[in-house]
């Protein structure tokens, strides 16, 4: 049987959260849309609909006003009568004294307050929103939550594993070439036997065996691998308890060809082993070679 489509509609109190919650549902596989306007929702499902490929779909919407409100009740009761569509409502509440501490410390002013002050907006919100957060399918009230907290309980409550989200990317790079800017971790392994003068391997890279085996059968190598694979398998866990989607771990040595492709190659494969989702990738392998051919 094939899973129903999951439309989740994330509302509730300006303040409250929604920005949170629209990166959460993306980490967790969704397609979001930020503030998408009533007279375009049957349109924007009909094209879901007809691509086929969209599972899962998040819409995060201000209810500002009556039209909108009745726009958003009104598709959800037509797509809960279609065949495959599951429609849940996420209302995301705080007290009027969090809204109010957090309007002050953004220096932002309630999108209700008009000339007035941000309490009178908050006031006319929740009572526009009184009747949408009835109908919700959870409640959720972020007045003493932390950013991170609340990604736990969308992924909770919307997720049967917070694992499942979570993604390390494993690579290769050169110092030659600059260090990789969105490198969470980054390891050099300049101090490790070097291929590269070694006329028999100079042209090869870590992905061939010769390399890879003149890397690893290094005590020196031995000894270094035995504690970094030890000490990324003792923190990954800790990235994971702090809401983090992925890791990006980065080896260099000084080209990118040899011994950082040989030593990334080797953890992206016992993290694979160790049921983490792993993505391998050898930024600068070619590059030499690209160069050469280019003179």
């Amino acid at each position: 049987m094939q899973d129903a489509m999951q439309l989740v509609i994330v509302t509730g109190m300006s303040g409250a959260g929604k920005t949170v919650a629209m990166q959460s549902f993306e980490d967790l596989g969704y397609f979001c849309v930020d503030n998408m306007p009533p007279a375009l929702m049957d349109k924007f499902w009909e094209l879901v609909k007809e691509s086929g490929k969209i599972k899962k779909v998040a819409l995060v919407i201000d209810l500002r006003s009556r039209a909108f409100y009745e726009a958003v009740v009104e598709m959800i009761r037509n797509l809960e009568d279609e065949n495959g569509i599951s429609a849940k409502i996420l209302f995301l509440d705080a007290s009027n004294e969090e809204l109010v501490a957090r309007y002050k410390e953004t220096r932002r002013s309630h999108p209700l307050a008009m000339d007035g002050r941000v309490l009178d907006g908050i006031n006319r919100e929740r009572e526009l929103l009184e009747e949408i957060k009835s109908k919700a399918t959870l409640v959720i009230d972020t007045s003493n939550l932390a950013p991170r907290q609340l990604r736990e309980e969308i992924f909770h409550n919307f997720e049967a594993s917070e694992n499942t989200t979570f993604h390390i990317n494993v690579m290769s790079f050169g110092f030659k070439y600059g260090i990789p800017i969105d490198a969470d971790v980054v390891m050099d392994v300049r101090f490790l036997p070097n291929p590269y003068y070694v006329a028999a391997l100079k042209e090869k890279t870590g992905l061939d065996q010769g390399v890879y085996d003149y890397v690893m059968q290094s005590e020196k190598t031995a000894h270094f691998y035995e504690q970094f694979i030890a000490m990324l398998r003792f923190i990954i866990p800790g990235y994971i308890d702090e809401g983090k989607s992925s890791l990006t771990i980065a080896i260099g040595c000084t080209g990118g060809q040899h011994r950082s492709v040989a030593i990334a190659q080797r953890i992206g494969l016992d993290l694979k082993a160790d049921a983490y989702n792993v993505n391998i990738y050898h930024r600068d392998m070619k590059k030499r070679k690209e160069t050469v051919n280019r003179s």
